[in-house]
């Protein structure tokens, strides 16, 4: 039985290993060849470029939210909460 294949022939396990290879892509991990050769699927590939596309949203949006600082009282809350389990570790 042969593989079923996505657009321009590529098979459901060769999008699958670019798919996992896309979060290294992201994240600027893999060397120039395995850049070189994941941007060319990508470019012949809809379906996982569209995958590419939202991991990258996602990772743009999720950066863009650990930059933003917590409220104050939102800080001195937690700080509380901290020091309140740490009271009942210390006399448990």
């Amino acid at each position: 039985m042969t593989e079923p294949t996505g657009q321009h022939g590529h098979s459901q396990d060769d999008c699958s290993d670019y798919l996992e290879r896309i979060v290294f892509f992201l994240d600027n991990e893999l060397d120039e060849a395995d850049c070189s050769e994941v941007q060319v699927h990508l470019d012949e590939c809809g379906p996982c470029l569209e995958k590419y596309d939202l991991q990258r949203t996602v990772k743009q949006v999720v950066a863009r939210s650990c930059k933003e600082s917590a409220p104050d009282g939102l800080r001195e809350r937690v700080r509380i909460q901290i020091r309140e389990v740490q009271v009942r570790i210390s006399e448990g």
